[in-house]
């Protein structure tokens, strides 16, 4: 059963909202987009898997795609979790091309493409990070300690991986490419037989989870060390996002372009709940829209469908629900 469906993964739409407000010659900007294109790949893979989930029983099953859950001033970030009465597993997809080397030794990945020689985080770190992680958490909310396993998941049908070094008898059953994954599902549930968590147990994990599952605004810009400062501010052109909008006869206006606009405010109000958190004041919309008035402003944020938190000089708006 599908708990959390599949959406475009919040950290992408954040990095889409990054670059929007980021200038090009941003000593960032380059390593930013690297990113955005690697998960743009990443959540191809995740959806190429949707062929294999529909395979395993709806009854047994809970399926929870793109959670980002707290972890400090961190983020922990996790493509697909299986929750069943037997076990829990966290997937971690990869949609790279090429050879995929996973050095046990040095903990090192490294991918081999075109000639082309490129190292990324090893991939066998953040598994065991996701798996001390949710088990933590379900031993903190009380939950029956049940075994916590993490697989990393191929899913460039052309790509090869070899895993090399002397831990690789440990480290080759964590791995498999996309078209043998429920051989793997089929290996843990011969090694874990005995239920632990009850149905109830598993509706509340997975209410537990949708409940913690966050925007993670924060560690975005902290990991790219981006100030507030950094960012172009204004209600951005639908035609050419170097042009900024001013309000004219209640519309939006764009000189260059000599274009109006009736809701380009909705694209400016989304980049701000992405890039600086899930609430606005009207101050904030005022400052970061560029609008002189706060009679003008509170009228657009009303008429948003947003609701309302707060009364008066501490009334702030935000979305109903987020993706907005």
């Amino acid at each position: 059963m599908i708990i959390k469906e599949r959406t475009k993964p919040l950290i992408m739409l954040i990095l889409e909202a990054l670059l929007r407000r980021l200038p090009y010659n941003h000593q960032k900007y380059k390593q930013i987009l690297d990113e955005l294109r690697r998960r743009q790949a990443g959540y191809l893979g995740e959806k190429s898997l949707d062929y294999y989930y529909r395979d395993l029983p709806q009854h047994k099953y809970m399926i929870l795609h793109d959670l980002n859950l707290p972890d400090g001033d961190y983020n922990c970030q996790i493509d697909t979790l299986l929750l069943t009465p037997e076990f829990a597993l966290a997937i971690d997809v990869k949609n790279m091309a090429g050879k995929l080397l996973f050095d046990t030794d040095n903990e090192q990945f490294i991918q081999i493409n075109n000639g082309i020689e490129k190292g990324y985080p090893y991939p066998i770190a953040q598994g065991e990070r996701h798996q001390k992680y949710l088990q933590k958490l379900l031993a903190t909310n009380h939950f029956p300690t049940v075994p916590v396993e993490y697989l990393v998941v191929i899913s460039n049908s052309y790509a090869t991986y070899a895993v090399t070094g002397k831990n690789a008898h440990k480290v080759k059953p964590r791995i498999c490419k996309s078209d043998v994954f429920l051989n793997k599902i089929s290996i843990l549930e011969k090694q874990y037989s005995k239920p632990l968590l009850t149905a109830k147990d598993l509706r509340k994990i997975c209410r537990l989870l949708v409940k913690m599952n966050t925007i993670p605004t924060s560690y975005v810009l902290n990991k790219y060390d981006i100030q507030k400062g950094d960012l172009f501010t204004g209600v951005l052109c639908p035609t050419d996002s170097n042009h900024s909008l001013g309000r004219k006869n209640q519309n939006w206006y764009c000189p260059p372009c000599d274009t109006f606009s009736k809701d380009a405010h909705i694209d400016a109000l989304n980049d701000y709940f992405l890039l600086f958190g899930p609430t606005i004041t009207n101050q904030q919309f005022r400052e970061f829209a560029h609008i002189e008035s706060r009679y003008v402003t509170k009228r657009i944020l009303r008429s948003c469908n947003l609701q309302c938190l707060g009364n008066y000089r501490s009334q702030s708006y935000a979305p109903k629900n987020f993706p907005w």
